[in-house]
């Protein structure tokens, strides 16, 4: 009766534990975790944190995942856990600024009316077509509201930037104001060479759809104090005010787009194609080059690998390697800004790099192949022909940066303020350096050219402009990037939650290396015995005969035992190319299965082990205490 109290007392207390140390870890403990991961997946990032400090007023998250509808898709079901716990990241540092409703929309629901009130994507999934919702809509007390339609899987890097940044734009919604400064007709109007008019340029109307713009020539005194993104455009022969002007929007943390270009071929005044390479250069450079950032201008990038095909004189097409369309694998897929892109087209791209005493952090956005050379401007500019540019071309094996993000420590290119604006109104204290660089500078303007990007066609008089190049989207998406705050721009990429099996990939490449040789040896082999094979059997035809003799078939048989055996031989060398791979496989299943729970009990055993021995002493200590 004793044994079964105690028993009954003891599972009541383990109960009433258990219970217990769930409440305290889901009420006191929830702010408090510990991520271990590699790259902190289930942790937000600094810049997160601030954006969530900026927070002024309560907003209102509303988390759509149909979580009936997608019973069986077990992928998409995990992303949206991970979204959901992200989300849940945000509500637990917000304390009580965000407020987090998680809904299911299932069909003809009042839930799926406020999904698609908030014009939130449904996708089409499975052989019925469900529809399928996983976005997030937030409002805040104004009424104002933002969505991310979908979360795309495939994008699961920039997950914690999207938040962050539709966070930040509740919390900031006044519009961004960009302020351009360029010498190029961008805005249209009457061309000077040939006195026809010209339309404005697209990435120009997209700027002014999305953002406040305004523009102004080489010639202006200053840049408007409101500015939050400064857009440079190969802008020539800039005056002393402007420059001191920009170093100093630059040195008080403002953010600068720069497109610099050592032959710029969209210019009105380069007559008949005929660019002078030297003529009335942008001395943007010199400011460059103060701050830590050289930009090559007396080079052209060739690259063979990435030249674009172009109508040549005579009608025919020929590759130019100086117009190069530059894909996925030469962006970045890892910066906000080129993740989503896959082609930028340009032409005459200039090669970006740091000052060898430059103290700046550089991170390239968009490289060229190996399949890269430079030439001089000079060459370039007298050699339109592409073959005589693919004559001068010699691979240097390495790939070149022509676009990068540019931040850090840098100098003002100022030790004093221009006398000029000493004795004027819009005298400035000098500031003479700056931790906090924000630059993104672009070897080439002519990406932004219409021609290189946009293709234009007529529709019942209207003019239809349809993009085959994201170079828009380049120039939108670092503008929308350099708008939010410090904060929203030091979110890079985070962390994929599946890991790749990096040894897996190491070890494909190591066994290709090995066997690739043999394969290809075995492939010649096989076509050169294909082809004598035929060359037998045409001679045959050839000369009419219905019968083979006993020697021609022996011949015949012999080549079809050749070409068999080699057939053979090279499937046993594919096949050969898996077996360290599965032999692996093998070894991390019986590590996992087998070796990994009994390392566990072995460790517990020990435990257990320790703790009974340390209880024994105890015990026989007390036993050996005299009773007084």
């Amino acid at each position: 009766m004793q044994t079964k109290l105690t028993t009954y007392v003891s599972l009541l207390l383990i109960t009433i534990l258990f219970i217990s140390l769930v409440f305290i870890n889901s009420k006191l403990l929830a702010p408090y975790r510990i991520d271990l991961t590699e790259n902190q997946v289930y942790s937000l990032s600094e810049g997160s944190k601030k954006v969530i400090e900026s927070i002024d007023e309560p907003i209102n998250l509303y988390f759509f995942f149909s979580n009936k509808a997608s019973k069986n898709m077990v992928s998409l079901r995990n992303y949206a856990n991970r979204v959901e716990s992200l989300l849940n990241e945000y509500e637990t540092l917000a304390k009580g600024k965000l407020k987090l409703h998680i809904l299911d929309p299932e069909a003809f629901s009042e839930e799926e009316d406020k999904a698609d009130q908030f014009g939130l994507t449904a996708a089409s999934i499975g052989a019925a077509g469900e529809r399928v919702y996983l976005g997030l809509a937030a409002t805040n007390a104004l009424d104002d509201q933002q969505v991310i339609a979908f979360f795309d899987p495939q994008k699961e890097s920039f997950l914690e930037y999207e938040t962050s940044k539709l966070i930040y734009q509740l919390t900031d919604p006044n519009p961004i104001n960009v302020t351009l400064i360029t010498d190029l007709p961008v805005a249209g109007g009457q061309n000077p060479m040939s006195g026809q008019m010209e339309p404005e340029w697209s990435f120009y109307t997209q700027l002014q759809q999305l953002f406040k713009v305004e523009s102004f020539d080489s010639k202006a005194s200053g840049i408007p104090d409101n500015t939050d993104v400064l857009v440079l455009i190969d802008p020539k022969g800039v005056s002393e005010n402007l420059l001191f002007s920009i170093d100093q929007f630059a040195m008080q943390g403002g953010k600068v787009l720069a497109f610099v270009d050592p032959i710029n071929e969209s210019d009105p005044f380069a007559m008949g194609g005929a660019v002078e390479p030297n003529a009335n250069k942008s001395n943007i450079l010199s400011l460059l080059e103060a701050w830590g950032v050289h930009f090559d201008n007396q080079s052209v990038l060739l690259d063979a690998m990435s030249g674009l095909d172009i109508r040549t004189q005579d009608g025919g097409v020929a590759r130019h390697f100086g117009f190069v369309g530059l894909s996925n694998e030469q962006l970045n897929k890892g910066d906000v800004v080129t993740s989503s892109l896959d082609v930028i087209n340009g032409a005459s791209f200039g090669v970006i790099d740091l000052t060898d005493d430059s103290q700046l952090s550089f991170l390239p956005l968009i490289q060229s192949s190996e399949n890269s050379d430079l030439i001089s401007t000079e060459q370039y500019a007298s050699s339109r022909d592409p073959d005589e540019l693919a004559k001068a071309y010699e691979s240097q094996n390495q790939t070149y940066v022509v676009a990068a993000r540019v931040s850090g420590n840098a100098k003002s290119m100022f030790t004093q303020v221009p006398d000029t604006l000493e004795a004027s109104s819009l005298k400035r204290k000098l500031v003479t350096s700056t931790n906090n660089l924000n630059l993104i500078l672009v070897g080439d303007s002519d990406v932004l050219s219409d021609r290189f990007w946009v293709q234009q066609s007529n529709f019942f008089g209207q003019t239809i402009f349809t993009p085959f190049a994201n170079n828009g989207d380049f120039i939108i998406n670092a503008v929308e990037n350099f708008g939010g705050s410090d904060a929203l721009i030091s979110i890079r990429s985070r962390g994929t939650f599946a890991r790749s099996f990096n040894k897996v990939d190491e070890l494909t490449v190591i066994a290709e290396q090995e066997f690739r040789e043999q394969e290809q040896l075995l492939e010649a082999q096989l076509a050169d015995t294909e082809q004598q094979l035929l060359q037998l059997q045409s001679q045959q035809s050839d000369l009419g005969n219905l019968v083979i003799t006993p020697e021609q078939q022996i011949a015949i048989d012999e080549y079809m035992d050749k070409k068999i055996t080699i057939r053979k031989s090279l499937r046993n060398v594919r096949h050969q190319l898996d077996n360290d791979i599965e032999t692996l496989g093998n070894w991390l299943k019986l590590i996992n299965i087998v070796f990994a729970p009994i390392l566990l009990i072995l460790l517990l055993v020990v435990v257990r082990t320790l703790i009974t021995t340390k209880f024994r002493i105890k015990t026989q200590n007390i036993k050996d205490v005299p009773v007084v």
